[in-house]
């Protein structure tokens, strides 16, 4: 590979450790050579992703699924039609979109009791089911779908930080797979979504801006944040909790940046596993 000479003929190069690609990053003696060292404990830049899969239609009795991975957390989201809608619903002519979220007992370092054997819904996933089902019905249009529901269930199997968002990425699959079945067989004339959706995290950590928290950094960091956001462009919603400081309109607005430029990746994601 060409080298690129720096000012006075000197050069600098390191080697990214993950792409082994070379990357200049500033001016020395030609001798002296710099490593690039990982500035996160799982090897990524403060603006990269970790890994996205999405596996297709994973629950065969489903009438849509997909196993959404994103690094080490994994869910198992699925739809389900019901060609009812809520009695308050009744008559209007409109469809519903609903999401349930919830972690396996045994997708944490330890032991989650389930709901059932408490009686109730804890308190964080009934706040992260709601998310789930504002975030899909944002981007249906509950006209064209007609009076029946969709209920999208989110189920967490192992459990590595940003789950809440990765419901919301799996799920729009499922639900886009289950649709595309009722337009298979005529009852729809087209999907009806008004664009994609999709979501990520982001934080602040030892003070620096991070780019999709896994569990380690996020339960340390010092401000938390989710983006949810449609494919052209728009916002659904933006959750950010300081945690041990405050942060600035200036932060808030590098977060949100932040996310924005890693969100088309995961739509790339979301559209292969769509067509595949």
């Amino acid at each position: 590979m060409a080298e690129k000479p720096g000012p006075l003929g000197s050069r600098t190069v390191s080697r990214n450790p993950r792409s082994w690609s070379w990357i200049w990053v500033g001016v020395c003696h030609p001798s002296e050579i710099t490593i690039l060292r990982p500035v996160r404990a799982d090897g990524r830049q403060p603006n990269e992703l970790r890994p996205v899969r999405i596996t297709p239609n994973f629950i065969e009795a489903a009438d849509g699924s997909a196993l959404m991975e994103i690094g080490r957390t994994r869910l198992i989201c699925t739809a389900s039609i019901d060609n009812n809608v809520p009695g308050w619903m009744r008559g209007q002519g409109r469809g519903w979109v609903t999401a349930e979220y919830g972690m396996l007992p045994g997708s944490t370092g330890d032991r989650k009791p389930r709901d059932i054997s408490k009686g109730k819904l804890d308190g964080r996933s009934s706040e992260i089911q709601r998310l789930i089902g504002r975030s899909l019905r944002a981007v249906t249009d509950l006209t064209a779908l007609g009076e029946r529901s969709v209920w999208v269930d989110c189920d967490v199997i192992q459990a590595d930080g940003g789950t809440r968002c990765a419901g919301i990425v799996g799920g729009y699959v499922a639900l886009a797979l289950a649709l595309g079945t009722l337009v298979a067989a005529g009852e729809l004339p087209a999907l009806p979504f008004t664009t994609p959706v999709a979501a990520i995290s982001v934080g602040i950590v030892d003070g620096e801006p991070r780019l999709d928290l896994p569990y380690e950094e996020d339960s340390r960091a010092e401000v938390d944040m989710n983006v949810v956001m449609t494919g052209d462009g728009r916002l659904v919603e933006v959750q950010s909790t300081a945690e041990g400081r405050t942060f600035s309109p200036r932060d808030l607005s590098a977060l949100v940046e932040l996310a924005l430029g890693s969100l088309s990746a995961i739509r790339v994601a979301q559209d292969e596993a769509l067509r595949a």
